[in-house]
């Protein structure tokens, strides 16, 4: 080495190291020609690498408007094999982005997806049925292995879009006049494999996520906070199969968890609730096999847990380990067994097999404004003083329902005139649609059920805040019914359970914990075998009372 051309030793080792390897230079290139490791050293990471929506064109000041360079990034990656789009930090100002299969949509802590102000910036998700509208912020369709995660934020800014329109699909309105034309945040019609995971999810102009036709969909502390707009749903299930929600927080003004029409599979777990407008809604199709626990569901109006079916068959659902604090309701299953689409040839619908167990809830006297809703919603007569109703009507009945170690404690304030309520009109639809004529409310404070097969309460507790006219509990056509440790709060002017034309029920240890003029009051001439077998009735001043035709013979005291 001189010392005009010094060498470092890392120089010195290399062009030491130069003629050994010329000798084999010939066969080591034709080793890597030939060798199926080497087709190419871009196959080494396909499916696997990162795509920086950056390096396509994105800005994220809150200003530009980036879906074209968002949705290359997703394209290019969708025809790498897929792999995963970064969303670094910043507020990404996009409109209709589709997602597509093996792509992973990753948005960093400090990144924001956020929905334009301008409806020209969005469209109609291709193939996505128009069915409660199909314009959408994010969506995907017939994908598979799709993901959504990080600590990031998809803001669908549907404040922008609030014009004091909902869309009209509530009892009665068939959709007529609704407001339809404004995004979804995000919409997935028969995908496959979809996981979303930790992502913050907030101010849609519509629906947050409908999950449409899907299967194996795994949802885990995914946070929602939607309540910016009428119809600000968390998520809508429609037709989907193995379904797994899990830890996720959702807030919403609409429906939290919508399960319509056939989904099966499904279990929703460790999971907090509130919204205006229920929580566990399901209706239509073939629902089956549906499992709900550790929830904790507070200030909720319009019923937490509502199943309003017409033509359906829906068994084996399971709800347990359930708080409910502030809430109206709290459970509603209403079953006519026909609908407009009548078809004599289809299989006798039927609602079966529905478990309530370890259940405690606080129930207010009516529904109170959400003090973040900017927009105040009426109150129908019939979500005041509300109980749980279990409600078919016909020749169609509730089968095999049953609650156990279920405590509620209602507002209580119910008037004689609605325990006088003896004629109940005959619909499904919603729960408070039954008792929206006057005078508004159901006749019973804790239970009232209709056209029930198979009801069993072990361990039930009815308690009120304020003296209540109305009975505990009403059976009305019950058949083949167990209630055992029934414990109950009564009232001086009324009687604490009141059967009508209900028959084969055995009643044991009872407790009656405030005066009642009368324990159990039987009316019509249909009611027949009920033993009353122990329990604690000291407090009421008179153990049976027959009525409206019915006789001494359908009852026995032991």
């Amino acid at each position: 080495m001189s010392a005009t051309n010094p060498l470092s030793r890392r120089q010195w080792l290399v062009s030491m190291a130069v003629p050994a390897l010329a000798g084999a230079s010939t066969m080591v290139g034709l080793e890597a020609k030939g060798s199926p490791r080497d087709k190419g050293k871009e196959d080494n990471l396909a499916g696997a690498r990162i795509y920086n929506i950056r390096d396509y064109g994105a800005k994220g000041d809150g200003k530009t408007l980036n879906t074209k360079a968002i949705q290359s990034a997703i394209d290019k990656c969708f025809s790498d094999s897929g792999g995963t789009v970064l969303i670094p930090a910043g507020d990404f100002l996009c409109g209709t982005i589709e997602l597509k299969s093996n792509v992973t949509l990753h948005l960093s802590a400090a990144a924001k997806l956020l929905g334009s102000p301008k409806r020209e910036d969005y469209t109609a998700g291709k193939g996505v049925p128009s069915g409660n509208g199909n314009i959408v912020f994010l969506y995907a369709v017939k994908a598979n292995n799709i993901s959504i995660e990080g600590n990031g934020t998809i803001d669908g800014n549907g404040l922008a879009f609030y014009n004091g329109k909902g869309d009209n699909t509530g009892p009665g309105q068939h959709g007529i006049g609704g407001n339809f034309d404004r995004p979804h945040l995000g919409i997935f019609y028969q995908c496959t494999r979809l996981n979303m995971s930790d992502v913050y999810c907030t101010a849609s102009a519509y629906h947050c996520f409908r999950i449409l036709g899907c299967k194996q969909v795994h949802i885990d502390g995914v946070r929602i906070y939607n309540r910016v707009n009428r119809n600000n749903d968390g998520f809508h299930f429609n037709n989907s199969e193995y379904v797994h929600l899990v830890n996720s927080d959702v807030q919403c003004q609409d429906d939290a968890c919508a399960l319509f029409g056939s989904n099966k599979f499904v279990t929703i777990n460790n999971c907090t609730f509130s919204t205006r407008w229920s929580v566990f809604r399901f209706g239509g199709g073939q629902s089956q096999n549906i499992a709900v626990t550790n929830c904790l569901i507070y200030d909720t109006y319009g019923c937490p847990i509502k199943v309003s079916a017409g033509r359906a068959s829906i068994e084996n659902f399971t709800f347990s380990n359930i708080i409910m604090r502030n809430v109206t309701g709290p459970i509603g299953i209403g079953f006519s067994g026909t609908s407009e689409n009548n078809n004599q040839d289809a299989q006798k619908p039927y609602i079966r097999n529905i478990v309530f167990n370890a259940i405690r809830a606080t129930v207010v006297a009516k529904p109170v404004d959400h003090p973040d809703i900017h927009f105040g919603v009426s109150v129908r007569p019939g979500e005041t003083n509300s109980c749980i109703t279990l409600n078919a009507m016909g020749a169609y009945y509730l089968e095999n329902i049953s609650f156990t170690d279920v405590h509620v404690q209602y507002a209580g304030g119910g008037t004689a005139a609605q325990a006088a309520k003896r004629t109940i009109p005959e619909v499904a639809a919603e729960y408070f649609g039954v008792w929206d004529p006057a005078p508004g409310g159901p006749p019973a404070y804790g239970m009232y059920a209709r056209n029930v097969k198979g009801l069993t309460l072990h361990n039930v507790r009815f308690e009120y805040d304020q003296a209540d006219a109305r009975p505990a509990v009403i059976f009305d056509n019950v058949q083949d019914a167990s209630i055992n440790g029934l414990s109950a709060k009564g009232s001086e002017g009324t009687e604490l359970l009141r059967f009508i034309n209900t028959k084969d029920v055995l009643l044991t240890a009872a407790r009656v914990l405030t005066p009642a003029a009368i324990f159990l009051q039987i009316e019509g001439a249909a009611s027949e075998g009920i033993i009353v077998d122990g329990g604690d009735l000291r407090k009421a001043k008179k153990a049976l009372n027959f009525t409206d035709g019915a006789t001494a013979t359908a009852a026995v005291v032991k």
